[in-house]
């Protein structure tokens, strides 16, 4: 299963239409979990206190961990998230959140380091920027998640930049990304 997690919040988002390419590259069928709809929450004292018990009983039954066991099973996994003030949409940080769930995700060994339990071979993550890009402050996070602590083995960053600099052509950088994609 391809799961694309969708943090774009704009009805006609560039991201998210870069997304679609790759989607499309993909050929295949695909979930959308888009998450300005999702009833994400944060991790308030009292979830955190009955997620830590249910995880510590080895109960994933409950739907707060919906999101996680969907994530672990996807074989293939693209998050579309535009570059806002130095990093990505907070909802995609919920997101994370709730799915970085130890037992379902990742485990940790006898030595106490992480090893990621995730079914997915490869994370593609498309990102749009109105000027430079620096992939320290979103992708650079995402990645050393995915490879160090979930499992991933192939990250990989697809972006978009400069896309509301004058002088730029922000329709021509998209249409040259997309093709990009499409003769990949």
């Amino acid at each position: 299963m391809i799961l694309y997690i969708n943090s774009c919040v704009r009805s006609e988002s560039r991201t998210d239409r870069i997304a679609k390419a790759v989607l499309n590259k993909l050929g295949k069928d695909y979930t959308e979990v888009y998450l300005p709809d999702e009833n994400l929450q944060p991790l308030s004292e009292e979830r955190l206190e009955k997620r830590s018990s249910l995880i510590e009983q080895g109960d994933y039954s409950d739907a707060m961990f919906n999101y996680a066991k969907q994530f672990a099973k996807a074989d293939k996994i693209v998050i579309s998230a535009p570059y806002w003030d130095l990093s990505f949409p907070s909802v995609l940080k919920l997101y994370i959140e709730n799915i970085y769930v130890t037992g379902i995700v990742s485990e940790y060994t006898a030595e106490g380091l992480p090893h990621g339990l995730c079914n997915a071979d490869e994370l593609i993550y498309v990102t749009t920027a109105g000027g430079p890009y620096d992939e320290d402050y979103s992708f650079g996070y995402i990645k050393e998640l995915a490879e160090k602590y979930l499992g991933i083995k192939k990250t990989v960053l697809i972006k978009a930049e400069m896309l509301d600099v004058e002088g730029f052509d922000a329709e021509l950088i998209v249409r040259n990304v997309i093709n990009s994609i499409n003769n990949t």
